[in-house]
């Protein structure tokens, strides 16, 4: 009679490596596609003040974002400490702004035009007096759709 023997005990086969590099690249160009990186650079100081009734925007898209606020430590020596405007990553004065609103409504279709909506980020230090311009200046070129950007919340 024959004697069967048993082999050691084998453990778990391997785990086939050969389709990471697929999943790896698969994962890197997904998140290339997804990642929205930030239009402008902020050259100001924004830091927004909170509120407690607030709303999100719809659609991002038909947003144009206005800052105000006092330059940061690196543009202080050339710009000074007073509030200044930001459009489209560069200071620009009250009157540039009729020439912004006016590129941005042509970079749109016409159908969207009316739902556009001019965001205004402003520093919470800042005095009104700027603000109150730069509002002169929308009613000018008739934008007339204003946000006030905020945090949700009150002061902590």
């Amino acid at each position: 009679m024959a004697k069967f023997q048993r082999k050691g005990k084998g453990g778990t086969p391997a785990i086939s490596t050969a389709s990471l590099p697929d999943i790896v690249f698969m994962l890197l160009f997904f998140f290339m596609v997804t990642t929205v990186m930030r239009e402008t650079d902020l050259m100001i100081k924004v830091n927004v003040p909170y509120a407690t009734e607030i709303k999100k925007l719809e659609k991002k898209s038909l947003v144009s974002y206005i800052y105000i606020g006092e330059p940061k430590e690196q543009y202080q020596r050339k710009f000074g400490t007073e509030p200044r405007i930001q459009l489209n990553g560069q200071f620009a004065s009250v009157n540039d702004i009729i020439l912004f609103i006016t590129s941005e409504r042509q970079a749109h279709d016409e159908n969207e035009v009316p739902l556009l909506t001019t965001s205004l980020k402003v520093d919470g230090k800042t005095k009104m007096g700027i603000i109150t311009d730069v509002k002169q200046e929308l009613r000018k070129c008739s934008a007339l759709k204003i946000n006030y950007s905020t945090k949700k919340g009150t002061k902590p």
